[in-house]
């Protein structure tokens, strides 16, 4: 199987920074933790600067020297950005295109005349998880409030009934399913197959949005009964516009880089043989870079130009999607310097050594290990890169099935109880108008759903498969 094709620098390049004991190694990950998550929330640090000062501190309470604890986090960052950089730029203007050039709002639309009274919480999903698949999370909850907001005014529905299933969509998507920035870096730290980890985080996601879009969503809808807030809604992109892309174009657009991502994970398990004509140029089209690179030029004429844009226009719209992931970038570069520093301390040994003393699983250890991550800094991807450092050596001698289920584990535990450390805690508490009880009992409880039961899928998973 080919895997994702940037391997860690810092296997071949990089001499461990410290030889200190077990106790030493398990106080210097705890203070490292410890002051992320005090820069982050006490002192409001952005997440890039909390992560490169807690590396160095990292090596520092490991006894390393400072100059090679530089290097172990500069190789992370380095090799972390070139793994999925590109991916992540190129999925931010995939996103782009489909909101400036209305095909977002001609999907939402298409769904909607289908669907009414009972079958409005499912439409909700399926929108947000198509929507889902090639945006940033904070994106997509912005492109689908407006819609959310519409549909609980229009048919007098509660907002949580509608609000929880698209949520609950986005955020699936935001923690297990590749191309998003955390599954592709814990891919990459773990060496798991793409296309396999692709489709067994497909095949774990449907149940999970169920139980925590349209199920949850009635009790949540009686915990917290509140109306849509008018001063929330904004204007909608194809207002301005004259025409938009069709419902199929669009939908074919988006699913394009998914498709070619599975047919290509398809190919190497029925043909298995490198050497193959066919299987070599699925793993080239099927790659992720040429996946949704193949989506953007696509979407340049099935979005852009079926929206009357001009090529200036686009141009304009490609430059726009690329200054807003900057932060994003610096944050998933930072999170993959502080797992190099974590390897190269020897953390990742020491958590393999000590486990084979457990009787715990491994998934089930990567799980919590996530969870502490998360509830410590408020931050899934942060969470996801921490966590697959540390359990990456538990990899080495799985199979490649149950290393796609190491990393859904860790992308399942990512997403556990969001509270007041995380930025989408408030942004939901923001456009929805709720106070700070009523999002953990609606967003906090959703979020946990989520994570329990993608956790429990992977752990049944690891049984049969």
């Amino acid at each position: 199987m080919t895997r994702l094709s940037v391997e860690m620098l810092a296997a071949d390049t990089v001499e461990p920074i410290t030889s200190a004991g077990h106790a030493q190694l398990g106080i210097a990950v705890l203070a490292g933790i410890a002051v992320i998550v005090l820069l982050i929330t006490r002192f409001k640090l952005h997440a890039f600067l909390a992560l490169t000062i807690g590396s160095l501190a990292l090596g520092a309470f490991a006894g390393a020297p400072l100059d090679k604890a530089i290097v172990s986090f500069t190789t992370g960052l380095g090799s972390t950005v070139a793994g999925v950089g590109v991916l992540i730029a190129l999925g931010a203007i995939l996103g782009k295109l489909l909101a400036d050039s209305g095909g977002a709002d001609q999907i939402v639309d298409t769904i909607l005349a289908k669907a009414g009274g009972r079958a409005m919480p499912w439409a909700m999903v399926l929108i947000a998880s198509v929507i889902g698949l090639p945006l940033f999370f904070e994106v997509g909850i912005v492109l689908l409030i407006p819609v959310v907001l519409m549909v609980a005014k229009r048919g007098n529905y509660s907002l949580m009934r509608i609000g929880i299933p698209a949520l609950a969509g986005l955020s699936v998507m935001h923690g297990l399913i590749p191309p998003h920035p955390g599954p592709l870096v814990a891919i990459d730290a773990v060496k798991a197959n793409l296309g396999l980890t692709l489709a067994l985080g497909v095949l774990v996601a449907v149940p999970t949005v169920i139980i925590a879009g349209p199920v949850f969503s009635r009790y949540a809808a009686r915990w917290v009964d509140v109306q849509a807030p008018d001063r929330m809604v904004p204007a909608r992109a194809s207002e301005d516009l004259e025409k938009r892309p069709g419902f199929g174009a669009t939908l074919a657009t988006m699913l394009l880089p998914v498709v070619l991502m599975l047919a290509k994970a398809l190919v190497d398990i029925v043909v298995d043989d490198p050497a193959n004509m066919t299987q070599r140029v699925f793993d080239v089209v099927g790659a992720p870079l040429i996946a949704l690179l193949a989506a953007v030029i696509v979407g340049m004429f099935t979005l852009g130009r079926a929206a009357g844009f001009t090529k200036d226009r686009i141009a304009e719209t490609t430059e726009k999607s690329l200054a807003p992931i900057a932060g994003i970038l610096l944050i998933v570069g930072a999170g993959g310097g502080f797992k190099q520093t974590l390897i190269d301390s020897g953390v990742g040994q020491m958590i393999l050594e000590i486990s084979e003393d457990w009787s715990i699983p491994a998934l089930l250890l990567a799980w919590l290990i996530a969870v502490a991550i998360r509830l410590a800094t408020g931050s899934a991807t942060v969470a996801t890169i921490s966590a697959a450092g540390l359990v990456a050596p538990l990899a080495a001698d799985m199979s490649t099935t149950h290393t796609s289920l190491l990393v859904l584990a860790i992308g399942a535990g990512s997403l556990f109880f969001s509270h007041v450390n995380d930025a989408g805690f408030w942004l939901v508490k923001e456009y929805f108008g709720l106070n700070v009880g009523q999002t953990v009992k609606t967003w906090s409880v959703m979020e946990t759903i989520i994570s329990v039961v993608a956790g429990g899928l992977v752990l049944l998973l690891s049984l049969v498969i």
